[in-house]
């Protein structure tokens, strides 16, 4: 008898993967995900490329263009790639765009620091794409070079014209069986531009839309740099000062920090290790901290602000309403990021530096402006009270569950999961009680919890602290969530492994989504940070088949067309106005049933822009918020591919 089969594991199930058959078969290790995300993250890594040109002070323009085919061109007047022969035997070009951890990174004399993959980022690209072109203008000569289905040699590097220009293009496009779509969104491009353009300060960038009859082109270029990214970031904030701009640097290590308090209550910062985001933050953003508490506390203290009695201020009440940029420039030979994403930079010596950097010259800021340093202070002595409150909020929470009386409706209608494991069951938000009651039916009670809400939640952009924490609908959810409120919120103790917002499918279930994520993001962060939060998609049709009774569902206008076709008769028809319309079998098939149901997850990509949106979407100026949405908004699942963005 055979005795190999599917579970065999012997020295024929060791497989080698030549060059870039590894990205190929892998791609999210390299790219995170081949969702929208990922086909974007692709252009990163092209003009990351670029950006390193600019950092090393030999570029300072770089265009980018969405062609009419989906293909991707990024060109820069930097140097322009070296075209001589490799060691390999092989063109220099074809061993950087071909060949993983291969470029000027790694040899110590080409970039003294930089961003993307470290060496991988363009043959990434060039394993991902069905056509890959690079076009060198470099000493009086243009030189291409080319490759198809996934980084393979089309063409050598070959002398094709003469030139005065200097720089490399790189035409790319995505390959289509990878990836779930081509269909770039040039608002997630634009933004991102802009961001290293503020980082970057004099650098031009120019993106240009040829997809459409009439190109679409916008030029971002900043001379004061992070000044302006601050001021970007604050635009329709009540600010306290000018932005207050430290810069400095020590060990090799470039230092910029630029920071701003408003009236606002929440902290904005956003940090850069070698231009790439670094998410979770990381040793500068410790030093920043450090830096910023240490010269405030000790002008609070010197001022008999803070008696003897009191204790320091810490980051909790001195971030609030500070807009915040800590960018850092770290040689190749000292960066280091906690994990392969690059989320956290794990440099030691970038704390103390950023914190001497900052202490150094927030303090004399300080002394040149007591009165606006009161101010801030003032606002950190506010924060701590209302810290205060938020945490007898939460010790509320916690004790819901021992209460009885009167004290047990402040969790509102909540029909509570049976099983106790929190990082299984599921708590959906739904609109309404008529759709609560369906889903308390329908659901699965081991594990999902109901908790209707009557109307619309306040709204947490606009209104006042203490008018936000007396509203029902947001202590039902605070206490339901069961983990505090703002600086007291803590994402180990919350009740939940999913938050599911659950709406009707119409313009006022997208409103209560938004006001409900508005409450999340200025209050409950960590929630979508650490990816806690969904949207479900309740179906907008139902098709009954005349003759079989058989029932199926859509939930948009085009797979509706691809359903029916030219068959409309062979079909009944009912269009749903609201999750009430759902009988209880119907609304678990559809949208509860973990097997069945659709959920887009929400993310936040980018913090500042994010911020922006809020402020536009949910603040005072109806003009701007309904610009923005006729500029912006596409009804459709496909446009974001799932995920908020």
């Amino acid at each position: 008898m055979d005795q190999k089969n599917n579970n065999t594991y012997d020295e024929s199930s060791i497989q080698v993967l030549e060059g870039l058959d590894a990205v190929r078969k892998r791609p999210g290790m390299y790219i995170g995900t081949t969702d929208i995300r990922g086909l974007h993250h692709l252009v990163w890594e092209i003009v990351d490329n670029s950006i390193d040109e600019a950092l090393a002070g030999h570029c300072d323009e770089i265009n980018i263009s969405i062609n009419k085919d989906n293909s991707i061109t990024v060109r820069d007047n930097g140097r322009g790639v070296p075209t001589g022969k490799h060691k390999t035997g092989k063109s220099t070009p074809e061993v950087i765009f071909s060949t993983l951890h291969a470029g000027g990174k790694f040899g110590g004399n080409g970039y003294k620091t930089s961003g993307g993959l470290h060496g991988v980022g363009s043959s990434v690209v060039n394993a991902l794409s069905s056509s890959f072109i690079v076009k060198i203008y470099r000493e009086g000569k243009i030189y291409e070079i080319s490759f198809h289905n996934g980084g393979l040699l089309k063409k050598s590097l070959k002398e094709v014209g003469k030139t005065t220009k200097h720089g490399t293009e790189v035409t790319f496009k995505a390959d289509p069986s990878i990836f779930v779509s081509l269909n770039y969104s040039f608002l997630t491009i634009s933004e991102r531009i802009q961001e290293s353009a503020f980082l970057n300060s004099g650098l031009k960038l120019t993106l240009t839309d040829l997809r459409k009859d009439a190109p679409k082109e916008v030029s971002y270029k900043y001379d004061l740099g992070l000044q302006e990214f601050i001021t970007f970031i604050n635009k329709d904030k009540k600010i306290l000062s000018t932005p207050i701009l430290l810069r400095g640097n020590e060990k090799d290590i470039e230092v910029e920090v630029c920071l701003q308090y408003s009236n606002d209550f929440n902290e904005n910062l956003v940090a850069f290790a070698n231009n790439v985001k670094t998410a979770e933050g990381g040793t500068h953003v410790t030093g920043f901290r450090t830096g910023l508490n240490k010269a405030f506390n000790e002008f609070a203290r010197s001022s008999n602000i803070l008696k003897d009695k009191d204790k320091n201020f810490d980051s909790s009440d001195t971030k609030e309403g500070l807009a915040v940029i800590v960018s850092v420039k770290v040689p190749e030979n000292l960066i280091q990021y906690e994990g392969q994403t690059k989320n956290k930079l794990g440099t030691p010596e970038a704390r103390s530096v950023v914190e001497n950097v900052v202490y150094n010259q927030l303090k004399y800021w300080i002394q040149e402006n007591p009165k606006i340093a009161e101010q801030i202070i003032e606002k950190a002595i506010l924060a701590r009270i209302a810290r205060d409150e938020a945490k007898k909020a939460r010790e509320a929470a916690r004790n819901s569950k021992k209460r009885s009386g009167t004290d047990r409706m402040l969790v509102g209608k909540l029909t509570p999961a049976q099983n106790k494991n929190k990082h299984v069951n599921e708590l959906f938000l739904v609109e309404g009680d008529s759709a609560g009651g369906s889903a308390k039916l329908g659901r699965d009670r081991k594990f999902q919890a109901i908790l209707p809400l009557r109307g619309k939640v306040i709204n947490a952009e606009k209104a006042k602290l203490q008018d936000i924490f007396n509203n029902d609908e947001v202590q039902y959810m605070i206490n339901a969530i069961g983990a505090g409120v703002g600086n007291e919120f803590d994402i180990n103790d919350i009740n939940y492994g999913k938050v599911i917002i659950m709406t009707d499918a119409d313009t006022d279930g997208a409103h209560i989504q938004t006001l409900i994520l508005t409450f999340f993001y200025r209050y409950m962060r960590p929630l979508i940070e650490n990816k806690k939060v969904y949207i479900a998609l309740p179906p907008l049709y139902k098709l009954t088949e005349r003759k079989t009774k058989k029932v199926s569902y859509v939930w948009d206008e085009k797979d509706l067309k691809n359903k029916v076709k030219n068959n409309k008769e062979k079909y009944e028809l009912q269009r749903y106005k609201g999750l009430g319309e759902m009988n209880a079998d119907q609304l678990w098939d559809t949208t509860m049933d973990p097997q069945h149901r659709q959920l887009i997850l929400v993310e936040i990509d980018n913090a500042s822009i994010a911020e922006k949106r809020i402020v536009t979407l949910m603040g005072d100026d109806a003009k701007k918020r309904k610009d923005w949405i006729v500029d912006n908004v596409k009804f459709s699942l496909e446009e974001n591919n799932g995920h908020i963005i």
